[in-house]
């Protein structure tokens, strides 16, 4: 399976949740997602789903000057990224409980 095709999907919905917390930029989401395991992502595979979060009005951003150099793009989740992201949360619930209950040989309800 293409671990990268599977994260695609799921690093929309994990970037809302950081940005939900505090409004922040690429470099600290990108460290942030190093953190909790996912040890491969760089900045050059988040920018581009920050850019369809913003394209879909789920994240707004403001460019500021940085101290430590270049300017630097901070983003905040919209009300309607608010909205995706308790959409997220619920199906990545459904969907998690059920595949761990496939992958632990439990019972498929009807």
């Amino acid at each position: 399976m293409d671990k990268a095709q599977l994260l695609k999907g799921l690093l929309e919905g994990c970037i809302l949740q950081i940005i939900s917390e505090e409004e922040t930029y690429g470099y600290v989401i990108t460290e942030a997602l190093n953190t909790y395991g996912f040890k491969d992502l760089n900045e050059g595979t988040i920018y581009p789903v920050l850019i369809r979060l913003e394209k879909k009005g789920l994240v707004t951003s403001e460019s500021r000057k940085s101290e430590l150099g270049p300017r630097r793009k901070y983003f905040n989740v919209s009300s309607k990224g608010m909205e995706e992201l308790a959409s997220f949360r619920d199906l990545w619930e459904d969907i998690s409980a059920t595949v761990n209950t496939i992958l632990k040989g439990g019972v498929i309800h009807e």
